[in-house]
């Protein structure tokens, strides 16, 4: 019985990562699709580390900086979830670094580079390493949506919970946009 669960959880990771190539391969409407199809599928009641990880692409999939900021804030609110499952997280209320300082394209994934790669899915350590760019990310929506104390805020959330990344692409990239995102507050 485990192991048909474990081959499911794959499957729902396969499926999401197969969504994200479509994404960074400019097909957002059909990532979109695909995203909100999963969604519905796994529910708010589904595994933490799959909302996780959806609610976190499916932000980079909006047109709107307000459904961007209601996604990210659903991907931190499951990676609360898998701190409480797991342990070990920084918890936290309410992170490809592009020129915007947002950690697309880098998102926490259960295998490969990223911050689950560095342990078990949902362990501790890699829950650790999904908060920087969550809060990135998060802080990123706010610039765009002009409230800059609240994009203060997670910036500073960010680059508290920096020390979990480890020193590979996906940390490089998520300090990058730290420090981008960090500069242009300074400029305002």
């Amino acid at each position: 019985m485990r192991e048909r669960q474990e081959a499911s959880e794959d499957a729902v990771m396969t499926r999401i990562g197969q969504a994200a190539m479509l994404l960074h391969g400019g097909d957002r409407e059909e990532a979109r699709n695909r995203f909100g199809a999963l969604w519905t599928e796994i529910g708010e009641a589904g595994d933490p580390l799959h909302r996780c990880t959806l609610a976190h692409y499916m932000a980079d999939t909006q047109d709107d900086p307000g459904d961007e900021l209601a996604w990210d804030l659903r991907a931190l609110t499951a990676a609360d979830g898998m701190e409480g499952l797991y342990g070990d997280g920084d918890g936290g209320e309410d992170g490809d670094g592009d020129e915007s300082g947002r950690a697309d394209g880098e998102q926490p994934t259960p295998t490969g580079s990223g911050p689950a790669g560095s342990g078990p899915a949902g362990s501790g350590p890699a829950v650790r390493a999904f908060y920087p760019a969550l809060h990135l990310n998060l802080a990123v929506d706010y610039m765009k949506l002009q409230r800059p104390d609240a994009a203060r805020l997670h910036l500073d959330r960010a680059r508290d919970a920096a020390d979990a990344l480890g020193e590979d692409g996906y940390g490089h990239a998520v300090r990058a946009g730290i420090d981008r995102l960090e500069r242009r507050l300074r400029e305002r």
